[in-house]
């Protein structure tokens, strides 16, 4: 089977973490993705999801507008941060990153899909939050995982407070003192350690997605920018699926649209015309770093005969 995606394979040495599991490698993850997406400061946590409903618990009666096309963990940790949602009819922003809120003075930028040099220098201001994710299938995979990144120290201080249960800042552990209440949300060094080893394969890694790109562009007449998901929208999917596993190619849905999941519905009546098409349209063909040139031609060349294009 040629897979959807590639997830690393390491063996690690917990003997050397200390009992708390949050070592100085931690500390190091969070220092070199800052200085790559060229931000200041960054607080690493448990996983992305974590970092969304932290970034909205602290705050008053907010309506969280997002794309209804978007893992359904999104408007889950919105919920459950004491916020409510609402959709709009974007399409585009998968496999990059989208705005998740916007507060005036500053915005939270949700970048679980896309990490590249300099992305925060560009994409935000200093007072910006902005989010990645390490879960296995992302551009910088671990065993789950997530960071915040900004220039705004007082912002990352306050989360490393609220990921530590409440514990002050400080290098020696038994020096900390709760300060308020929190939540134990933090990285622990194995999740580190894992993605500290991929996120130095990923320039090599992004040459590759990006030569394979090419190619699926070529074949496919589309112009597909990310280096996370290749996506194709076909009107025959579940065909489509189905024929590809029989010719042993790993198929995804990169997403049905959540505003139809009872539990995240909202009163309002929204326009969600492209969306609501795009759910039934959307697939993910395998796009990763591991794929050999026959493989891709292989993918192309069954893509072309199951494939029924919009």
């Amino acid at each position: 089977m040629i897979n959807l995606f590639n997830i690393n394979n390491y063996t690690i040495d917990t003997s050397k973490y200390d009992s708390l599991l949050n070592d100085s490698i931690v500390e190091d993850f969070e220092n070199e993705i800052a200085s790559y997406v060229g931000a200041k400061y960054a607080c690493s946590v448990h996983s992305a999801t974590m970092a969304i409903f932290l970034s909205l618990i602290d705050k008053e009666d907010l309506t969280v507008e997002i794309p209804t096309i978007i893992p359904p963990v999104v408007p889950n940790a919105i919920l459950c941060a004491g916020q409510k949602i609402t959709y709009r009819d974007d399409i585009d922003w998968v496999g990059s990153s989208y705005t998740l809120h916007d507060f005036g003075d500053y915005k939270i930028i949700d970048s679980a899909q896309q990490l590249e040099r300099n992305q925060f220098s560009k994409q935000a201001n200093d007072s910006d939050i902005m989010i990645f994710s390490f879960y296995p299938t992302k551009p910088v995979g671990s065993v789950d995982g997530g960071m915040f990144v900004s220039n705004d120290r007082d912002k990352i201080e306050r989360l490393k407070i609220l990921s530590r249960y409440g514990m002050s800042i400080n290098k020696d552990s038994w020096q900390r003192e709760i300060v308020l209440p929190g939540w134990k949300m933090y990285m622990n060094s194995i999740q580190a350690d894992i993605a500290l080893n991929n996120f130095r394969l990923l320039e090599s890694k992004n040459a590759a997605l990006e030569a394979i790109a090419e190619k699926y562009n070529s074949a496919f007449s589309i112009q597909n920018k990310s280096k996370h998901l290749y996506r194709l929208r076909v009107n025959n999917r579940n065909d489509f699926m189905w024929k590809m596993e029989k010719d042993n190619i790993q198929c995804g849905i990169h997403y049905k649209a959540v505003h139809d999941i009872k539990c995240y519905q909202v009163k309002e009546t929204l326009s969600l015309e492209k969306s609501i098409v795009e759910s039934t349209q959307t697939v993910s063909i395998p796009f990763h770093e591991k794929l050999a040139d026959e493989e891709v031609n292989y993918i192309i060349k069954k893509v072309k005969e199951h494939a029924v294009f919009t």
